[in-house]
């Protein structure tokens, strides 16, 4: 074994929360961006298609409320000039709630995985290995955090996309898969906080161990002291080599 493989690697409940940390950011992403939370349904042939958080789309939509002829076609980001006279209609209050409930997720669960990594490869070194249970306990707060503002994310848009003073006709349309992928997202990151959590408190315990053995080589003798430290690495490093 070489030298620079001493040290103990991450442990398996570090590398299973920041795997499915990545795959609920995945997931998360393809939400953020998809233009699918909401359809309707082909048969009906209504002029609303289908949106997302950023974009809709229409088939020659024509809005009661405005007093020119003008149709509205196409698919079009929702604060371009195309949809300027409709916006606030299309971005009611509690959607853009939501809007910013998964803004603020996508970015808590990038630093996550930004932390997540350099507890894996173990960068830079010695600052990794001495506030590990720190960079752990930080990741495992944002994960938290993340899955929080989906489920409430997911929660308010569920709870009012059926509004009958948002899209015309809401018995027409039917959530779609933008907004499953943000469901999934959600319980992803609750399981990968959970695991995060255990391994931070496991960290922390033994972050304790270890400064009451350097506490007691202040009482003892110093040989004794020094073999007794180096027993509680060895045996650090066993448990970071066996998980």
């Amino acid at each position: 074994m070489t030298a620079d493989n001493e040290y103990p690697k991450a442990s398996n409940a570090t590398l299973i929360g920041a795997s499915i940390t990545y795959v609920a950011g995945l997931f998360l992403l393809l939400s953020f961006a998809g233009p699918y939370w909401i359809e309707s349904y082909p048969e009906m042939f209504s002029s609303f298609k289908h949106m997302g958080l950023w974009e809709y789309c229409f088939d020659r939509f024509r809005f009661p409320s405005y007093q020119f002829d003008k149709l509205f076609h196409g698919c079009h980001y929702v604060f371009s000039q195309e949809f300027h006279v409709i916006r606030e209609w299309l971005l009611p209050g509690w959607l853009m709630t939501v809007q910013a409930f998964v803004t603020l997720a996508l970015i808590f669960s990038f630093l996550a995985q930004v932390l997540q990594a350099l507890v894996i490869v173990r960068w830079p070194l010695r600052t990794v290995l001495r506030y590990e249970w720190m960079f752990v306990s930080v990741s495992f707060s944002l994960v938290a955090l993340a899955s929080g503002f989906l489920f409430l994310a997911v929660v308010i848009f569920g709870g009012n996309c059926y509004r009958r003073d948002w899209l015309l006709y809401p018995s027409f349309n039917v959530l779609s898969w933008s907004y499953a992928f943000a469901v999934i997202a959600f319980m992803l990151f609750g399981a990968a906080a959970i695991l995060l959590y255990l391994e931070s408190r496991k960290l922390y315990e033994l972050r304790l161990e270890a400064r009451n053995l350097v506490a007691q080589m202040q009482h003892s003798q110093p040989e004794h002291a020094l073999q007794q430290l180096r027993d509680q690495l060895q045996q650090q490093r066993n448990v970071g080599w066996n998980m």
